[in-house]
């Protein structure tokens, strides 16, 4: 991939959308980039439909508490952007969450936040955004965890390697990130991963990336976990992995290593569907 000149952001009023919008102010400075930080939230007539039933007063308080959590989201972005002129507030969407895949189309990045269901801000989007972002646009996404400090990102980096074309995506965007890491791993389970762990090696050496090569062993149940243990050994400060997931029924049904990440995040993760 080549050095992200465009950055999509994904603004709420969470009080980890500080914490993205100051690292997408560090990758625009990096790799000469422009963001648009784009507010994306469900309003309170969405998420509380009941209401349009109710008082006039009732609609209309509903409507000031969207424009005073717009306020506070604003606010919070001007104050974490620091001034920069690489970041620009966009207007909030007209389809809410369901225009943000649409949108992404013309961004090469994504920068997202995992969702914490004890966030009362989590409401503002729906359960399945990110999942659904990831495949709907085919974008790569930068998703940063609510829980702990991102002080750097990409100085250590972890490469979760399987042959499929979700992992080669998500490794050809991570190569921004790789050609100037200080460390870059890649790790495979399974049988047999001998020979596509040095073909890859291979690829990255063409692309000026040397990496350490880690057997994983067996193919586990549990191979979310099993990540992000190897990246806590490693001291890795981003995960790359593919995105696995497919809509039945209007719901995401994730794979099983997708949604263990997405769900106990520990470090930045660069996915790819």
């Amino acid at each position: 991939m080549q050095t992200p000149r465009s950055i999509l952001l994904h603004i709420d009023s969470s009080a980890r959308s500080a914490a993205r919008t100051a690292l997408a102010r560090q990758l625009a400075e990096d790799f000469d980039a422009e963001v648009i930080a784009q507010p994306c939230m469900l309003t309170s007539l969405a998420r509380y439909p009941y209401a349009v039933d109710g008082a006039a007063a009732a609609v209309e308080l509903l409507m000031s508490l969207d424009k005073e959590g717009l306020d506070s989201a604003h606010a919070t972005f001007l104050q974490a952007a620091a001034g920069s002129p690489r970041l620009q507030w966009a207007e909030p969407l007209a389809d809410g969450p369901w225009g943000f895949a649409r949108r992404a189309l013309y961004a090469d990045l994504m920068i997202l936040g995992q969702r914490e269901e004890d966030d009362p801000s989590s409401a503002e989007v729906p359960a399945d955004f990110l999942p659904s972002v990831l495949v709907e646009s085919g974008r790569p996404a930068l998703i940063l965890p609510y829980a702990g400090e991102t002080r750097s990102v990409g100085r250590t980096v972890l490469v979760a390697w399987k042959e499929t074309r979700e992992a080669a995506r998500a490794v050809s965007a991570a190569l921004p990130w790789l050609r100037r890491a200080a460390q870059v791993h890649v790790v495979a389970y399974g049988d047999g991963i001998d020979d596509s762990l040095r073909a890859l090696e291979r690829y990255l050496a063409a692309q000026g990336v040397s990496a350490a090569l880690h057997t994983g062993g067996v193919e586990e149940g549990d191979m979310g976990n099993a990540l992000l243990s190897r990246a806590a050994d490693l001291g890795a400060d981003l995960l790359v992995m593919g995105s696995y997931g497919h809509s039945r029924a209007r719901e995401w049904v994730l794979g099983g290593a997708t949604r263990t990440i997405l769900q106990t995040m520990t470090l930045p993760v660069l996915m790819a569907h």
